[in-house]
């Protein structure tokens, strides 16, 4: 398992959906110019797809005080980029079929996780920058697909013991990731995004969150602004830790050294965190009856 036969696995994947690619095609001439009828009627063509988005739309840590019951609905809740995102995130899920139990994580559990992150992104920074949330909360909603190729790789090898102790005893993701292919998950991610022709800031973003401070030295000043952001998201959030007392503390800390208000992170942080496990415990009912 090398990094260049992860990225010819990458080449070789396929198209993503039929609904996907079609609203893929409508988004690649604006947003500005979406009809968002026919946007409706794409996703509405796919029963799973309708349902998932309307499911996870409907999670208590997104804060919408009443149920969403339909399409045009959620478009129009959502925002049409973030729409869009949630059908990338379905079709990354379909087409890859990934094991993601080496991170500790069934496929629904991953789902909510990256669900989590963007849920989190949207109502913290929305309070500091509201367009800019809107345009980073997509990208934390699909920012964890390298780890789906990764798992991929490794569940296909005869390395899956190997590597889950490995990750277990890592203090850092991103670390140990490198250590084994040379780059991080997230790197992987914007690979798969120039695959299928995604956002390319949002490439450029996970292309350099990694790197030192010494090489982001000559990246632009508004994608290092962007990196530091989804870097507090994928600290208090990420599959080892999801909004522990010691998660948000370290995520808070780097809020505060970009000079927003810590405080106000972390009671956003722990009202996502209130509202997931109160769902947690719903479902956990739900499946002892």
């Amino acid at each position: 398992m090398t990094f260049e036969e992860i990225i010819k696995e990458i080449d070789s994947l396929p198209p993503l959906s039929t609904a996907a690619r079609l609203v893929q095609f409508m988004y690649s001439d604006g947003l500005e110019n979406i009809n968002i009828s026919r946007l409706v009627k794409i996703i509405e063509s796919d029963a799973m797809l309708t349902a998932n988005i309307l499911k996870m739309i409907n999670a208590p840590y997104y804060g919408f005080s009443k149920k969403i019951a339909s399409v045009a609905q959620a478009v129009s809740l959502f925002g049409i980029r973030r729409i869009h995102m949630l059908i990338v995130q379905y079709a990354l899920s379909e087409t890859l079929e990934a094991d993601t139990s080496i991170y500790g994580f069934n496929h629904t559990q991953f789902n909510e996780l990256c669900h989590l992150q963007s849920a989190l992104m949207l109502q913290w920074y929305s309070r500091v920058e509201l367009r800019d949330a809107q345009f980073l909360a997509p990208l934390a909603l699909i920012m964890e697909s390298g780890k789906l190729v990764l798992a991929k790789e490794v569940v296909a090898s005869d390395y899956v013991g190997e590597f889950r102790k490995g990750y277990n005893e890592c203090e850092s993701i991103e670390a140990y990731e490198t250590s084994l292919i040379g780059v991080s998950s997230y790197y992987l991610s914007a690979i798969l995004f120039e695959h299928w022709n995604l956002e390319p800031i949002y490439v450029s973003i996970l292309k350099n969150l990694d790197k030192s401070d010494q090489e982001k030295k000559d990246i632009d000043v508004k994608i290092q602004s962007y990196i530091n952001e989804i870097d507090v998201i994928r600290t208090a959030i990420n599959p080892k830790e999801i909004l522990t007392d010691a998660s948000i503390e370290k995520a808070a800390q780097k809020v505060q050294k970009m000079n927003h208000n810590k405080e106000l992170f972390e009671r956003i942080a722990y009202r996502v965190r209130d509202a997931y496990f109160k769902k947690l415990e719903k479902d956990r009912n739900w499946f002892r009856k």
